[in-house]
């Protein structure tokens, strides 16, 4: 989630975006820590100056919003996916946790900026933009024209709403399971959501 820094796009390019990667980089290993990344913590673990810093990132929170891994993909269901509904949502959701599981800090920090409410430096969140929604949208195409429109909205809800980092903090925070636990628990109820509304199509 790149934002409109004029001073990354003028000289030196490849050097700042070097430089731009390193502080992210250090971002990331912070939270894997469990520290809350700031400019000045960052700076320091890349060894680049608090000044030089902050050139690249006016806040804390345009950083942490940068930690985000970049995944632009438009589907996860890899090259020639099955027809079935249900094996389709099995590959969708096993990539997407096993994404989760291996980003949890960073979807973390996410999950904290979101849930603060303000954008940071002005920039859509990654986790507003919706891609889960249309990986799961993607998944279930088969069941287009063999069931409303509507119905089929409301499942892609609620699947997204179990097989995303909401789910897993609810389920290993609250609930007190394990990462391994809380996603099995997070893809049995996507696949008796799935179920439930292909058995009312026999």
């Amino acid at each position: 989630m790149d934002m409109d820094v004029p001073y990354l796009h003028t000289g030196r390019t490849s050097q700042k975006a070097r430089t731009r990667e390193a502080l992210i980089s250090a971002a990331r290993q912070l939270l894997a820590r469990g520290i809350t990344p700031t400019i000045e913590a960052s700076a320091a673990e890349a060894s680049i100056g608090r000044t030089t810093a902050y050139r690249y990132f006016p806040n804390s929170r345009a950083l942490l919003a940068a930690t985000f891994p970049e995944i632009e993909l438009r589907s996860l269901l890899g090259e020639d996916p099955p027809e079935d509904p249900m094996a389709r949502l099995e590959i969708m959701a096993e990539n997407l946790t096993r994404r989760i599981i291996e980003h949890e800090p960073e979807y973390r920090a996410q999950l904290r900026l979101a849930l603060e409410g303000e954008p940071a430096d002005g920039e859509s969140l990654p986790l507003r933009v919706g891609r889960r929604i249309e990986w799961v949208e993607d998944a279930l195409a088969p069941l287009r024209g063999r069931m409303p429109q509507s119905e089929v909205r409301r499942l892609v809800y609620g699947i997204g709403a179990n097989l995303g980092i909401e789910a897993l903090v609810w389920l290993t925070d609250m609930a007190g399971l394990s990462s391994e636990e809380a996603v099995e628990v997070m893809l049995s109820n996507a696949r008796t959501l799935l179920r439930s509304a292909l058995d009312r199509l026999e």
